[in-house]
């Protein structure tokens, strides 16, 4: 083998040298795999979920408001006649696992979810295209909060005797297109431990779309659509839709939009959403949302430092 290298070092001098030069490149810098990050600003696109997962030890705040007007057009309050409002915490476990709480007054409607990214897309580059990653949400709706379903006349016998507790699993596929364009999909399945109204599945069936186009440094605008498969019988519902634009102020993200969405747990506003999307008959619903990232992670404290020197 000495022999062999040494008439190579000989005849090919140049081609050596610079082999060994690589072979040690090599070794300094091992080639590691580059991720796409901020496909989406914060862990929600408007609705529903983004792909995205804060990094381990990131606390999320949030702070969610819907204001619409009454059907009959007898405004009884200054700008909004009702406010629904939601508060979350979501916390990071790791760069890839997030778990989150969140209540609503509206509907007094607890949600928890569990959100594990399984596949990062990989920046310049076809073998993976895509991140994808598992959703699990489980609500809990009380007697009181079926109270609403009253009107219709239609809640089932097990609505007033028990709680409904509903699970919806999505599968989140999204893609980085380029620095200004990002869009998502998600097949969902939803399911409850019984109906909340006759006429409602136990079982149902949805497609998400998401997407996000940046307009500037600060500011981008972002959408989102569901589409049900097999709805309700009885009471009429509406494919939910939102439109809006995003404000980024370091850790601070604001939102501002427009919808035909007034709740905000998954299983009840993809499949429950009672008006259609118009600018009529109290449908018109503007939203106002509010995140802040706390890093109660000492090693993300120090890395955020850095960047600011």
């Amino acid at each position: 083998m000495k022999v062999t290298k040494l008439i190579l070092l000989l005849l090919f001098p140049s081609f050596l040298i610079a082999q060994d030069l690589l072979n040690q490149l090599d070794k300094e810098f091992p080639s590691t795999p580059v991720y796409e990050i901020a496909t989406f600003k914060t862990t929600r696109i408007g609705l529903g979920h983004s792909i995205e997962t804060r990094k381990q030890g990131a606390l999320e705040i949030s702070l969610y408001n819907r204001f619409w007007n009454h059907k009959e057009g007898t405004t009884q309050r200054f700008l909004a006649d009702e406010v629904s409002t939601r508060f979350g915490l979501d916390y990071a476990i790791t760069n890839n696992f997030t778990m989150g709480v969140s209540y609503t007054n509206f509907d007094k409607i607890t949600e928890g979810y569990l959100k594990y990214k399984f596949l990062k897309q990989l920046k310049k580059s076809k073998k993976i295209p895509l991140s994808m990653v598992l959703l699990q949400t489980i609500s809990h709706r009380n007697k009181e909060a079926l109270q609403e379903y009253d009107q219709y006349g239609v809640l089932t016998s097990d609505s007033n005797k028990s709680s409904v507790y509903s699970y919806t699993l999505q599968l989140l596929i999204a893609r980085k297109f380029n620095t200004k364009f990002s869009a998502q999909f998600s097949p969902i399945f939803i399911t409850r431990n019984h109906s909340v109204f006759e006429g409602q599945p136990k079982n149902q069936f949805a497609l998400g779309f998401g997407a996000r186009y940046k307009v500037g440094g600060h500011v981008s605008f972002v959408s989102e659509y569901y589409k049900v498969f097999n709805t309700s019988k009885i009471v009429t519902s509406y494919n939910p839709f939102m439109i809006g634009v995003n404000w980024e102020l370091s850790h601070l993200l604001l939102q501002f939009q427009i919808t035909n969405v007034r709740n905000y747990a998954d299983d009840t506003f993809i499949t429950q959403t009672k008006n259609n999307f118009n600018f009529h008959d109290g449908n018109f619903h503007f939203g106002f949302n509010a995140t802040f990232v706390l890093h109660l992670s000492k090693n993300e404290m120090r890395s955020n430092y850095k960047k600011k020197q």
